[in-house]
């Protein structure tokens, strides 16, 4: 007599997964490589296995990506490939063979109806003259407010100890205890800190150039926005040092440069 299997050795439950996304502007993975390599290279160890969907839905309908070097190279920083997004039939065959997960590309939100007002009457009574169509509403503005609505802030109030790194996820990040040497605090956001800064912080870490860095005591490693990095050594930020201070990106020339000035706070 066959025996029943015993089903209590697994059990499956619904998740919902964080990832980051690498939405990819080109499919030359060599090119791809590059553009990785320049942004996170001086930062090793700053992603910890961290997955991430490749996103090819900015790339033209018939654009094959290397998938295999894409992975390698998100590989190289710590980012481990788990599926991808809005891809052509041939690439989601190739994610598949890799182990990868495929999702469908995402659905552009839907236009909101005009509101009509709860007491008008079924059947409109007549009128000398027909009433002027409504103006259509642009679905651009319900968006931007959801985004909005969706926005949150994450406070931490305890001190981060060296090798501890917290991450804002989507919204903004408000430190109000001490961020020791060696400490990380990201967010997709702004970094607000109300205690000395003495370890890394890096802000807009989806991508938001528009991002800024708070501290009431400027004493920082490495500060980053978008991407964009520049480290600190005491000696060289002596004007700023111990000081209250602000970090934006500013447009020179054909770049990005990472400025620090002093805040004001009274």
């Amino acid at each position: 007599m066959a025996r029943k299997p015993d089903t209590s050795a697994i059990e499956l439950k619904s998740a919902t997964l964080e990832a980051m996304r690498a939405v990819l502007r080109s499919d030359e993975s060599s090119a791809i490589a590059a553009a990785l390599d320049a942004r996170l290279g001086n930062m090793p160890g700053f992603f910890s296995g961290e997955p991430v969907v490749i996103d090819c839905s900015e790339l033209p309908a018939d654009a094959r990506p290397d998938l295999p070097a894409i992975r390698d190279a998100l590989g190289r920083h710590a980012l481990t490939a788990v599926a991808v997004q809005a891809a052509c039939d041939e690439a989601a065959d190739e994610a598949r063979a890799l182990g990868m997960a495929v999702l469908a590309a995402e659905s552009a939100p839907r236009a909101v109806p005009a509101p009509t007002p709860e007491s008008a009457p079924e059947t409109p009574a007549p009128a000398p003259a027909p009433a002027p169509a409504p103006e259509p509403v642009v679905a651009s503005a319900p968006e931007a407010v959801v985004t909005q609505a969706q926005r949150r802030t994450e406070i931490i109030d305890k001190p981060l100890r060296s090798g501890q790194r917290i991450y804002a996820r989507g919204c903004d990040l408000v430190v109000l205890a001490m961020v020791s040497a060696g400490a990380e605090v990201i967010a997709d956001g702004n970094i607000h800190v109300y205690a000395p800064l003495r370890g890394r912080a890096l802000a807009g870490a989806s991508g938001d150039t528009q991002a800024r860095i708070f501290t009431t005591c400027f004493e920082a490693e490495l500060v980053s926005i978008a991407g964009v990095y520049r480290t600190f050594e005491h000696t060289a930020s002596g004007e700023l040092l111990r000081r209250p201070a602000h970090v934006r990106l500013e447009d020179h020339s054909d770049k990005q440069v990472l400025t620090v000035a002093a805040l004001a706070t009274t």
